[in-house]
């Protein structure tokens, strides 16, 4: 049957996509779109090709492996074509892979279970290394599988890469075949540094090991921290080779070639399968990226009897892991606010099949990942989920974006409760101010607000306080001081003692001092040395409350960052009002004309570090007895420490006090300077 115009239309226009595809990805090394993507386009043109065989050109991506190599480069020819592999989507696409090669071999009723070689199936570049009387002599990308890159400059700056062959017996002429990838921790590392430096930082570690071997300064490419498996070897002239592809895998092992740690010998369908399923459990604790595994007949003369197909061989086959990458839109963006405040962008997607699951949301992270990858409503993205972590956007395609989209801006105030919402110049993270008022932040500034050095209410644990913030009974924390024992009994895990208990422990908590409010609170940075400190220099709440920035950096331990938070917390009129309410409920505290700390102590002036377990006291009576003689305490060692005290099973601060040559005082010479 011949095949309509529009037929004809079709084909030819997925043929231009697939080229303009093989072009970004292969010679840019800057693809558009994910690789889950480009293989339906391929698969659309295969199922349409075999429909219609008359319509087939030698010019068909599918008679390609990729596309013609960019002239920059010298060009090589490989003798012996890198062609790619097919794919399976499935556990049945891979049992027909098995009943096709067990029928060319004639051993669908062997009861020998065919063997197979199975490694993971790496992101990365494939290249091909020649090697002449043991000597690394060239390098090549695979270029469209029969013409090539010249990269021998920068593979040479690859360590995993020998330059030279160790031992005996190799051919002399070893062309070995291999892919570079680039360690995930690599990829984060230059990333980071790329994104401080403001450079261009890479989409994925595929992408930065492919862009990094086609560099013209190869000092560039040994900057990049790029590694190599070895998999294969295409020509091997001179010598001989083992008679399976595990065994040649171990031979270049032993030739000083790097080969994937967790490559396997396994054994029919049920064996690849098994393997699959291993490595896909593990697939996130590997130290690099993959996206399925391999599965190689394992015997090379069986390879020879089963051949090739146009353009891949008929004796291997590459099982897909799910697509971790996907395109789909964006339907708005919103900001959540979490425990500490932050405030972080997510894109509302449409919803999308990605890394086995059904996403609809991914993470911006902060305002300025936002604005670098400039996602807006109604863009076309890339998105990619790799196992338990959230799904993130990875990129925007800018060629499909909608006329008329806006830049999305930082939202001046808390989507949860309206207070402001402010940013630090040093930090990447925007914050709600709301602080106590906050509902996104109201669970974790209860639990501190109740802890022991805080307002220390016993018996109101974590898990209550979660209860109760569940069910919306505590909003603020002067909601507290009204609980009554009734409610508190009906709750998970409490009965009437223990509600009468901890109402007494509420009622006992109204009385406490002003350092112990002031910690409670939760400004951020404002810790119990600060709040004493901040107590002690002004007296009286309203004083702090009314100082300005500058003043409040006249206080010991209050710096220019320190004070900005002080000052921006009190500016909340939420937060007045929490305090307000809490005073109303009966909180009080004694306050004082504003004093110094003791200037005639023992400890004046002196500043300590507590590290380890003291066995006469515990770490804050001894921090209390520090202050009391005048002394500070910090929580690190710097050359402005003065004494370091250690106890049993001290920390790293020991070793730092050491190094830096301050005083370290054991327990019992801590107690002669402090008198006890």
């Amino acid at each position: 049957m011949a095949a309509s115009k529009q037929t004809l239309a079709k084909i030819e226009a997925l043929r231009e996509q697939i080229r303009h595809h093989n072009y970004r990805y292969h010679v840019l090394d800057d693809p558009e779109i994910p690789d889950v993507e480009y293989d339906r386009l391929m698969r659309a043109l295969q199922a349409l090709e075999n429909k219609h065989p008359e319509l087939i050109t030698a010019e068909s991506p599918t008679q390609r492996v990729g596309d013609e190599p960019v002239s920059a480069f010298g060009t090589v020819k490989h003798r012996l074509p890198m062609l790619s592999l097919d794919n399976a989507f499935s556990e049945a696409e891979l049992g027909d892979f098995h009943r096709r090669v067990s029928e060319r071999l004639e051993r669908e009723d062997s009861a020998e279970l065919l063997a197979y070689a199975a490694e993971p199936k790496l992101d990365g570049a494939a290249v091909s290394l020649l090697y002449e009387a043991g000597r690394l002599v060239r390098g090549a990308t695979r270029g469209d599988g029969t013409t090539g890159e010249d990269i021998t400059h920068n593979v040479r700056t690859i360590e995993a890469v020998p330059l030279k062959v160790r031992g005996t017996g190799y051919p002399q002429l070893l062309e070995v075949r291999g892919e570079v990838f680039m360690p995930k921790a690599g990829f984060e590392t230059y990333n980071r540094k790329a994104r401080a430096d403001g450079e261009k930082v890479f989409v994925n570690p595929r992408n930065a090991a492919a862009g990094s071997l086609r560099q013209l300064d190869p000092k560039l490419t040994a900057q990049r921290p790029l590694d190599i498996y070895v998999y294969s070897v295409g020509v091997a002239d001179g010598g001989k080779l083992p008679d399976r592809h595990s065994l040649v895998l171990d031979q270049l092992q032993e030739w000083g070639f790097k080969t994937c740690p967790e490559r396997a010998v396994v054994a029919g369908i049920d064996g690849c399968i098994n393997y699959y399923a291993e490595i896909g459990a593990k697939r996130d604790s590997l130290p690099y990226e993959i996206d399925g595994v391999v599965y190689k007949v394992d015997s090379l003369a069986d390879q020879r009897e089963l051949g090739f197909v146009s353009r891949a061989p008929r004796w291997a086959i590459a099982h897909k892991f799910p697509a971790q990458e996907e395109l789909t839109t964006v339907s708005g963006v919103e900001f959540q606010v979490g425990r500490t405040g932050a405030v972080t962008p997510v894109a509302r997607l449409e919803p999308v099949f990605v890394g086995g699951v059904t996403v609809s949301n991914a993470t911006l992270h902060n305002i300025d990942e936002l604005h670098r990858k400039d996602v807006r409503v109604g863009d076309t993205v890339i998105v990619r989920r790799a196992g338990d972590v959230i799904p993130e956007v990875v990129s925007v395609v800018k060629n499909r974006r909608p006329k008329k989209t806006r830049r999305v801006l930082l939202p001046r105030k808390c989507p949860i409760c309206k207070s402001a919402v402010a940013r630090e110049k040093s930090e990447a993270v925007a914050r709600c101010t709301g602080g106590l008022f906050c509902a996104a932040q109201r669970a974790e500034a209860l639990k501190h607000f109740v802890s022991r050095r805080a307002m220390d209410i016993d018996g109101l644990g974590a898990k209550l306080i979660e209860q109760l913030v569940a069910i919306d009974r505590i909003k603020t924390p002067a909601d507290l001081y009204s609980l009554d024992s009734d409610e508190l009994a009906s709750m998970e895990r409490m009965g009437e003692k223990s509600a009468d208990n901890l109402i007494a422990a509420i009622e006992r908590s109204k009385s406490t001092t002003l350092p112990r409010f002031l910690y409670a609170l939760g400004i951020r940075e404002v810790g119990e040395a600060t709040a004493a400190s901040l107590a002690s220099h002004y007296g009286k709440l309203d004083a702090i409350v009314a100082a300005t920035e500058e003043r409040l950096q006249g206080v010991e331990d209050v710096g220019p960052i320190v004070a900005a938070r002080i000052r921006t917390f009190f500016d909340e009129p939420h937060n007045r009002e929490v305090i307000n309410g809490l005073v109303a409920a009966g909180v009080s505290w004694s306050e004082s004309e504003p004093k110094a700390a003791p200037t005639d102590g023992a400890l004046n002036g002196k500043t300590f570090v507590l590290t380890g377990t003291l066995s006469t006291m515990t770490r804050d009576e001894a921090k209390d007895r520090i202050h009391a003689l005048g002394g500070k305490v910090t929580g690190s060692v710097s050359g402005k420490t003065d004494f370091v005290v250690a106890g049993d099973k001290p920390g790293s601060k020991l070793a730092k006090a050491q190094k830096l040559d301050v005083r370290v005082l054991n327990e019992q010479e801590f107690g002669g300077l402090i008198g006890s």
